[in-house]
């Protein structure tokens, strides 16, 4: 699966999803780009976008759309790096259009 990072998802995931490609929006020249600019650049290139950006749900209608959408709950790093395996779950089994709430189970 082609995925892209939002600027605030922590780069060191990507060496906890094994089996996908992986870029950054700062890898692209895409850091500037906010939300909706951001879908419409990635759409044509990736399959999903990982963002912690908890407003994208509200702000963003995936309907009819190829990219998909994985938010986090946080864009803290150790909290990412534990919640990598719900990431590849999402993963693993969402679809074109569709959007992805990853949770931080309570302890």
């Amino acid at each position: 699966m082609r995925v892209v990072f939002d600027i605030c998802v922590p780069r060191p995931l990507r060496k906890h999803l094994p089996g996908h490609e992986i870029r950054t929006a700062q890898e692209l020249g895409w850091d500037t780009l906010q939300n909706g600019d951001l879908i419409s650049a990635a759409e044509p290139l990736f399959d999903v976008l990982i963002t912690s950006d908890q407003n994208l749900k509200y702000q963003q209608n995936l309907a009819g759309r190829k990219l998909s959408i994985v938010v986090l709950p946080t864009n803290y790093m150790p909290d990412v790096l534990r919640l990598a395996p719900k990431v590849a779950q999402a993963l693993s089994g969402i679809r074109p259009g569709t959007g992805a709430f990853v949770e931080i189970e309570p302890d």
